[in-house]
């Protein structure tokens, strides 16, 4: 369908990616740094490259820029995450003009749009649908107001995929862990030599995104002074890549993401009113898991046909126990806690459905801590059954740390290699 490049130093995950493209249909090539991306982008046709945001020699928008300076029309996508890629190689695919590429966009759908995004049923969910349709075909800023793990960058790309900016660019920023300098680089680019450690140009993030979706998640992470160069941008619609004298015109459409209580933070000072103002044009809250439960059977089996697919596995469904375990949790992680569960789960379970020794022992445990009338004390209901979980994880999570060195495992364990053995025979551990 494609020819794609895949460019990540992680080796491991360029194998894993390419698999599961490969499987898609398109022929994948990968490359472990951004001087080995840009010989072999230059040595064939690529419709797609993919690659990581930092590279051991150079950065993702570094590789975009060089790409677009050899072919144009070629596709970029900087993966910020692994479940979205099907999702952006459909988006860019459709914009590539070619006879295979136009069956292509003949045969997605508006439900294929967006596989990463599960509605759910619940009435908070329902709310969510009928805010996210309200607000996308307008040009309305938006606050997505939620806990972490709640699925709020997934409501973002929703309301861009919905929008008329659905055929321009959906450029994510996490502001958690961007310092001012970093801040000010990321949003607005700069120019060589500019600041130390400026050793080439960079667009900045406005720029990419012009014409489409600005998502920052995290927006109450951002100093103070980063604040109001942002309100300048969006007010403006000019950006000035630091350095510079050149003004660039930009058209993005702003959607944040907190977990924090912005209005609360505007109180104490540490969030600019203006700037708030500025973006609660339209506020959309995301309820945590546990107030939703309704919808857990739809997410967790959205997230096994993930996990089967990446993992090349074929697990049926979930054991009557497990299912109970789930509903007993209080999943503090949220929606991507329930994804890496599950995709934990698919990983070492041996039998056809995912039971309850393939769970983390606190996520089992908490179906035990059911208040005791008597004397308000949690009971635990089989302590041999729980001390069994426990360890099953201890040896899982130990095999995982020495790379499945058994040898190394045992010593760790302080028991012998035919121990190890025996146990892992124990709990089906057939690693």
């Amino acid at each position: 369908m494609a020819r794609i490049l895949v460019v990540d130093d992680d080796s491991s995950f360029c194998i894993m990616l390419k698999t599961f493209l490969t499987k898609k249909g398109h022929s994948v090539l990968e490359a472990f740094s951004f001087g080995e991306a840009l010989k072999i982008f230059a040595a064939d046709d690529f419709d797609i490259v993919l690659t990581d945001y930092r590279l051991p020699d150079g950065s993702g928008l570094d590789l975009l820029k060089e790409v677009k300076a050899q072919k144009p029309n070629a596709g970029v996508i900087i993966m910020t995450g692994y479940a979205d890629i099907t999702l952006t190689i459909q988006n860019l695919l459709a914009q590539i003009n070619t006879p295979e590429v136009r069956k292509t966009k003949q045969k997605v759908s508006t439900k294929d749009k967006n596989p990463g995004f599960i509605q759910g049923q619940s009435d908070n969910a329902m709310l969510v649908k009928e805010h996210v349709e309200l607000v996308a075909p307008t040009n309305l800023s938006v606050i997505i107001q939620g806990d972490s793990g709640t699925g709020k960058e997934y409501v973002a790309r929703r309301i861009h995929i919905l929008s008329n900016r659905s055929t321009k660019p959906f450029v994510a920023v996490d502001c958690g862990a961007l310092s001012k300098d970093l801040a000010l680089s990321e949003f607005f680019g700069h120019i060589k030599g500019s600041f130390t450690g400026a050793i080439s140009d960079k667009t900045g993030q406005f720029e990419v995104a012009n014409g489409g979706t600005l998502f920052l998640d995290e927006i109450g992470n951002l100093s103070y002074e980063v604040q109001v160069n942002l309100l300048r941008a969006i007010q403006e619609r000019r950006i000035k890549p630091i350095g510079s004298n050149r003004e660039v015109k930009v058209d993005v459409r702003i959607i944040v993401a907190t977990n924090d209580d912005l209005q609360e933070a505007v109180k104490q000072g540490k969030f600019r009113e203006d700037l708030f103002h500025r973006l609660n044009e339209f506020t959309i809250h995301v309820a945590p898991l546990c107030d939703r439960i309704e919808d857990l059977p739809q997410f967790a089996n959205h997230f096994l046909e993930q996990a089967n697919s990446e993992l090349n596995k074929n697990i049926k469904g979930f054991s009557d126990d497990t299912q109970d375990v789930f509903n007993h949790y209080s999943w503090p992680g949220n929606v991507r806690e329930l994804r890496n569960v599950i995709r934990r789960a698919v990983l070492v379970e041996q039998g056809n459905t995912v039971g309850t020794k393939s769970l983390p022992p606190e996520i089992v445990s908490s179906k035990f801590k059911q208040t005791d009338t008597a004397n308000g004390k949690a009971q635990p209901e089989n302590l041999k059954d729980l001390k069994e979980m426990a360890e099953r994880e201890l040896i899982i999570s130990t095999l995982e740390k020495v790379r499945y060195n058994k040898s190394k495992a045992a010593s760790l364990l302080s028991i012998d290699r035919k121990t190890l053995y025996n146990k892992m025979k124990q709990y089906g551990l057939q690693l």
